[in-house]
């Protein structure tokens, strides 16, 4: 068991030394992706809006 708490400490400090860059980098990447598809959730409902006003005016203009 002293060898697993030893290796986590290790691994804790060599983190600790290189800094945030990867904790960063993936906030900032999940937080675009996210940005990306909370952007295409609202805008699709103004595409169904838009697409069903012209189906309905192609049913006017065939009747």
């Amino acid at each position: 068991m002293p060898d697993t708490v030893d290796a986590a400490a290790d691994l804790l400090a060599t983190t600790a030394q290189q800094g945030p860059g990867d904790t960063l980098r993936i906030v900032l990447l999940v937080s675009l992706v996210g940005g990306a598809l909370l952007a295409w959730f609202l805008l699709r409902g103004y595409r169904t809006e838009d697409a069903s006003r012209e189906e309905d005016a192609d049913r006017d203009a065939n009747a």
